[in-house]
């Protein structure tokens, strides 16, 4: 009963971290709104589960650990609008909850650093949005929640490489512009520190060592993959959709410190070149 872990939202984090758990001998449950999905989770080691089930709410019950990937709908968390008061009613046996955020709620430093004392000041809906989720999940202080912001996640069949090569990779190019960013399996290793030592209503930063400008990182990527440089644009000439141009408009720098000092995580891929090179020699 104390080896349950129900993942809300089983996407591409959720299912790195699953494997991890398996070993150490957890059974994962991993959400959906569709059966469509259920062939992926299953892929990743998960038993996946329909979200608005009887047996959703059954798994509830024997659940000691919870992660939420679900991103806020409407001006609510859809985990804590639908399944709060079940979590409530089993919060006793629950013994760490995780909430994956992101650094858009600082909104724009000008590149400056942030930290997880900084004042959040979120300048796009999604960012504000994210702010009001985490309130939610820290008001509800009958769980152990644990506050995640994360960067941009790359890894296995979700890099740089995959753009270059489709020829898809534009380098944007932006005066001063820097992108946080941090690589799965650090994510991964971090999420685990926190299972294995728990500090409930904890927020952290998931960015790796070096904030740096989107360009440079597919210049690296098309370099390693011995293929011509993607075209250059400017960013005020750039063909990007509204949520991508959103993206250029808060600029910051992330420190990932507090997780070092009080997890102890170790960065297996500090930069984005270290973790560029790792993929490659994996086949990316």
């Amino acid at each position: 009963m104390d080896l349950t872990f129900l993942s809300f939202g089983h996407g591409y984090t959720a299912q790195a971290l699953t494997p991890h758990l398996n070993d150490k001998g957890w059974r994962v449950f991993g959400t959906s709104r569709s059966k469509d999905n259920f062939s992926d989770i299953e892929k990743s080691g998960a038993i996946p589960i329909l979200w608005g089930s009887d047996e959703l709410r059954s798994v509830i019950k024997e659940t000691a650990l919870v992660l939420s990937s679900v991103a806020p709908k409407n001006g609510n968390d859809p985990v804590i609008q639908m399944y709060g008061e079940d979590l409530k009613e089993n919060s006793s046996q629950i013994e760490w909850a995780g909430y994956l955020s992101t650094i858009g709620v600082y909104g724009d430093t000008k590149g400056e650093w942030v930290n997880e004392s900084s004042p959040l000041k979120p300048s796009t809906s999604r960012g504000i949005a994210r702010v009001n989720a985490e309130k939610k999940w820290l008001k509800y202080n009958f769980l152990p929640s644990h506050i995640f912001r994360l960067g941009g996640i790359y890894g296995p069949n979700r890099s740089p490489f995959q753009k270059v090569l489709q020829g898809k990779a534009v380098k944007i190019i932006k005066a001063g512009q820097v992108f946080s960013r941090m690589h799965i399996l650090d994510i991964v290793q971090t999420l685990l520190a926190s299972i294995s030592q728990p500090k409930p209503y904890s927020i952290y930063n998931l960015c790796d060592d070096n904030p740096a400008p989107p360009q440079d990182v597919l210049s690296y990527a098309a370099k390693l993959l011995s293929v011509d440089q993607p075209p250059t644009v400017r960013f005020e000439d750039a063909d990007l959709s509204e949520m991508a141009r959103s993206f250029y408009s808060e600029n910051k720098r992330v420190s990932n410190q507090l997780i070092k000092s009080e997890l102890g995580v170790d960065l297996n891929y500090p930069d984005y070149k270290v973790g560029l090179e790792s993929l490659l020699d994996q086949g990316y």
